[in-house]
């Protein structure tokens, strides 16, 4: 992919860590930036949401459909917690040639938009959202007796997404616990990953918090994300960013 003008900004993070509502936020109250991005849409294999809708949360389709674009060099195709996704090169090309791209979404394919060698020559901004600060994480690795911190951070994101998905649907069926579950196990490997992102944003307030909307403003942790999120937009530092080592978590 040929260099272009403007920016992917790569926005990754557990599931229900809080990126939607961030994105949504950002939309809200800081149209100025968030007018000069377009989403990068990818193809899903995996049943819309309440509320989201084809083509602009993502393309879904069959799982078929995704498997058989593995022969179409136009496409990169990914395994993402259970589903099939699908990355449109062409498609992301043509839209950076005109605008800054926002991709905000799961942390494996975040990586691979960060080191895939079709995207080597594009100018990325990487962040990543973390249900823990680095204070956190490591006051938890020093605590006597131990804490285990794969489950640590499973059971955090378990309660929150248990909570939203409540909130979405009312009773759950078993298929729906069983994707909170593969998504909770799956944070803490999202983590340790971290580091490749160039700022780690810590965010108490996940999907399933009010902070986002209850009180137009987002307040507490959301509004420090938010803020966050803009300066690093602007190509400011932020005193709510981090930077993560690698093997920082254990």
């Amino acid at each position: 992919m040929k260099t272009q003008n403007h920016r992917l900004i790569i926005f990754s993070g557990p599931s229900c860590v809080g990126k939607s509502p961030l994105a949504k936020a950002l939309a809200r109250f800081y149209s100025e930036l968030h007018q000069n991005m377009k989403p990068l849409v990818l193809y899903n294999s995996r049943a819309a949401r309440p509320g989201e809708v084809d083509g602009t949360d993502y393309h879904f389709r069959t799982r078929e459909e995704i498997e058989s674009l593995k022969s179409n060099n136009q496409f990169v195709v990914m395994e993402v917690r259970g589903d099939l996704q699908a990355l449109d090169l062409g498609e992301l090309s043509k839209t950076l040639s005109e605008n800054d791209v926002l991709f905000e979404g799961n942390p494996f394919v975040g990586r691979v938009l960060q080191t895939h060698e079709a995207l080597k020559e594009i100018e990325r901004l990487s962040v990543f959202m973390s249900p823990l600060s680095a204070d956190e994480i490591s006051f938890l690795q020093s605590t006597k007796p131990s804490v285990s911190i794969p489950d640590f951070v499973t059971d955090v994101m378990r309660r929150k997404l248990l909570r939203r998905t409540k909130k979405q649907k009312g009773e759950l069926a078993l298929p729906d616990l069983e994707n909170i579950e593969k998504r909770a196990s799956s944070a803490f490997r999202e983590l340790q990953d971290a580091h490749h992102s160039q700022h780690i944003i810590p965010n108490h307030n996940g999907e399933d918090s009010e902070n986002w909307d209850a009180f137009y403003y987002p307040v507490g942790d959301a509004r420090k994300s938010l803020l966050a999120f803009v300066a690093l937009l602007k190509g400011q530092d932020s005193p709510y960013a981090e930077k993560w080592e690698e093997n920082f978590i254990k």
